[in-house]
């Protein structure tokens, strides 16, 4: 019996060995080892964290066969099958994940909370959707913004392609449009704005809709974005560069590089657009303008200290525009004699910024922050010219000071202004300067009372040089009802200063605009709500997360701005309206202008799936206008639904669809219902990443159902041009490669 008893003991110790499985993770990219990286049976408390080598040892050994999961901060999870135990070191390989890993953090709101810590709703699209976007449109973040629900890119000008981002039913000039924390991008100087900001430049787009107006000042009626650059990241250097091309003869080259050091950074984008014209249903005009752009964006960091950072940067965006017949867009205007319409934009926007943040400044932040921009914009048709510059600034100081652990208080002064002049003397009735200044003050505090109640106050004061005083108090309150579901309710009130130029003008009505005279400020008050249902569901190999939101929103904008001499702004009116053909005058409206809606949607995701479905119920009016109420391409009803999947390590891919419902015109008559529908197929290895994507691959046109010019008199030397409710460009697919390095 002893000796029985002696053989089992010598031979436990290899019994013990062979219950024992182990793994070495790296990297797929660079092959070194994974710190802190997990792998485990899920569900059950067997596994473990690898050591500084990569290596982790699951003892006892899960039975052959079983799954794992294996996973590391940054990288996209694995499931794998359990080797038979006593094998040799398994090595596995995890590829670095899209998905952004630090929590998201809102810079609009001048607090820097956590988005499930704010008591309005607040959409951030992050680093992935940045990345997402430059593989399938790096040339600007237009479409990127038309995706999220409740807004809309319309596009504005058949000729040029300029569009505008409308929220929650209202047009674009009621949209307030920042960078990092900067408005810079409003009234004359916000032309072709969204139209030139690319994605690779960007860290996260954050879209706060309805009256923010107390936080930033005039112009958020309908809601703000604010876009967020990248910044470096001390000891990781990122390098990233992109090559695009599409079927509609588009093709950009862009790049970005950041560094830091313990004392100074840097980070540096640069981008090329080359869009040749194309005439995609054979009328003879332009569908697609002919397009030069470069941007470039450097920008300097200095760290005195850990507490302190100074970033100085510049913007230049340089841009050539031309469309109309394409007999004009390509040959030489002059050996035309003026027979062929065309028109030129051609334009140039300089900005210089600086923002300061100091963290230890009597135990609070402080931050200083100014931006100058120069625009210019040279209008030319064969009909008659435009020139002008606008000048726009923007100072302010602010400290953040938490007054005990449940609440934040925020406060400071700001002074801006812009200048609007005729550049070269051509006539137009605008040959005076046109000065605007705002001194304002603002105070926001952020309480937290009970751990399930959140209340956000706040108040401005600003004073305009020529329309007075505006008092824009704030309210905003968020309640958790259990862990899982969250009501909130915020509502404020807003302004807007009469401007000269919209977007929504024709280029040949610029030299028409009379003087601003006799005019009162639009002014709303808005009001937003939603309860939001979010859950994680564990007893999956990977974790399920369900999100449910239903929102609700209002605003009522009084004194709205009209051309009535001109039909209203968005349209001429059904082709009543000839541009260029008469002075237009800017007029209040005897009514107000209201919008309500519904916003409802369904979101899945495990790791890189996800399934997203979502209805947007729009119902604008106007109530000055008893004839044709409805807001001009406001679409009543908007459906969208997306499917995104990882297939394996290397692939993925996606199909995107919506359907947008009736819209009206202006003239009060109705469009057709229309769907869209997007592809993409995408693969990853090591630093490159190659992008098949096709967007409105049904090829839904409005040209099929209408045209779009028209000519007067029999004449396209100065045609009418229909409002534009669909697309115009059709199909177009393409392809991108883009190569990173870094973080």
């Amino acid at each position: 019996m002893l000796r029985y008893l002696l053989i089992a003991l010598l031979a436990l110790p290899g019994a013990l060995r062979a219950q024992s499985l182990r793994f070495i993770l790296r990297d797929s990219t660079s092959r070194q080892p994974l710190i802190g990286a997990s792998v485990g049976v899920p569900g059950t408390g067997v596994g473990g964290t690898t050591d500084a080598t990569g290596a982790v040892t699951l003892t006892p050994a899960p039975a052959a066969g079983t799954r794992l999961r294996v996973a590391a901060l940054g990288y996209r999870p694995r499931t794998v099958a359990a080797p038979v135990a006593g094998a040799a070191p398994t090595t596995l390989l995890l590829a670095p994940s899209a998905a952004e890993i630090d929590e998201v953090v809102v810079t609009a709101t001048r607090t820097n909370s956590r988005i499930e810590d704010q008591p309005e709703r607040i959409e951030v699209l992050g680093e992935e959707e940045m990345q997402e976007e430059n593989g399938i449109k790096p040339g600007n973040i237009a479409s990127l913004l038309g995706d999220i629900a409740g807004t809309q890119i319309q596009p504005t000008s058949p000729t040029t392609g300029n569009a505008d981002l409308r929220i929650q039913g209202l047009q674009g000039q009621y949209s307030q449009i920042l960078r990092d924390g900067l408005p810079l991008y409003g009234g004359f100087a916000g032309s072709f704005g969204i139209l030139s900001v690319p994605p690779l430049d960007l860290r996260q787009i954050e879209i706060l809709k309805g009256s923010n107006s107390t936080l930033f000042g005039g112009g958020a009626i309908a809601g703000l974005v604010n876009l967020v650059s990248k910044t470096p990241t001390l000891g990781t250097p990122q390098f990233t560069a992109t090559l695009n091309q599409t079927t509609l003869r588009e093709t950009n080259l862009n790049g970005f590089a950041a560094r830091r050091g313990q004392r100074f950074g840097y980070s540096i984008f640069a981008g090329l657009t080359r869009q040749q014209d194309v005439d995609v249903d054979g009328d003879s005009f332009v569908d697609v303008p002919r397009v030069r752009n470069l941007t470039v964006h450097p920008r300097l960091f200095y760290y005195p200290n850990a507490h302190s950072q100074l970033a100085v940067g510049y913007t230049g965006t340089f841009e050539s525009r031309r469309g109309g017949q394409q007999q004009a867009v390509r040959d030489d205007a002059d050996a035309l004699g003026g027979a062929a319409y065309f028109v030129t934009n051609t334009s140039q926007r300089h900005t210089v910024d600086a923002v300061y943040t100091n963290d230890s400044v009597g135990t609070g932040r402080l931050t200083i922050k100014g931006a100058v921009t120069n625009f210019g914009r040279d209008v030319l048709t064969n009909t008659g010219a435009f020139k002008a510059n606008q000048t726009t600034y923007y100072t302010e100081a602010s400290y953040l000071h938490e007054l005990g652990k449940n609440n934040t208080v925020v406060a400071g002064v700001n002074f801006n202004g812009e200048q609007l002049r005729n550049a070269d003397n051509r006539p137009t009735p605008l040959l005076s300067t046109y000065t605007y200044n705002t001194i304002g003050a603002f105070a926001q505090d952020n309480w937290t009372p009970a751990p399930r109640f959140n209340l956000q106050a706040g108040l401005r004061y600003d004073h305009h040089n020529q329309y007075g005083g505006f008092v824009l108090p704030r309210l905003s309150a968020l309640y958790r009802l259990t862990p899982a579901l969250t009501a909130r309710l915020n509502g404020g009130l807003g302004y807007r200063v009469p401007v000269p130029y919209v977007n929504a003008l024709d280029e040949r009505d610029y030299p028409q605009v009379q003087p601003l005279r006799g005019l009162r400020a639009e002014t709303s008050q808005g009001l937003n709500g939603d309860l939001n249902y979010q859950r994680t569901f564990h007893n999956f190999d990977e974790p399920l997360t369900l999100n449910v939101n239903q929102s609700f929103f209002y605003t009522r904008l009084s004194n709205p701005l009209i051309l009535p001499d001109g039909g209203i702004v968005g349209g001429p009116g059904g082709g009543s309206y000839q541009p260029g053909s008469g002075p237009l005058t800017w007029q209040n409206a005897s009514a107000p202008v209201v919008t309500k809606g519904l916003e409802t949607y369904v979101r899945l995701r495990a790791d890189e799936t996800e399934l997203y479905l979502g209805y947007v119920f729009t119902y604008a009016r106007r109530l000055y206008d008893a004839t044709n109420p409805n807001v001009e391409l406001a679409a009543r009803h908007k459906f969208s639904a997306v499917a995104i999947q990882e297939f394996g390590e290397h692939f993925g891919g996606g199909i995107e669809a919506s359907y947008t419902g009736q819209q009206y015109l202006s003239d009060g008559t109705t469009t057709p219902g229309y769907p869209i529908v997007a592809a993409l197929l995408r693969y990853r290895t090591g630093p490159w990443t190659l992008v098949l994507n096709a967007e409105n691959v049904l090829d839904y046109r409005q040209t099929r159902r209408e045209r779009v010019v028209l000519p007067v008199g029999g004449s396209y030397s100065s045609p009418i041009f229909r409002e534009l409710w669909a697309p115009v460009e059709g199909r177009v697919v393409n392809l991108s490669l883009n190569w990173k390095f870094g973080g």
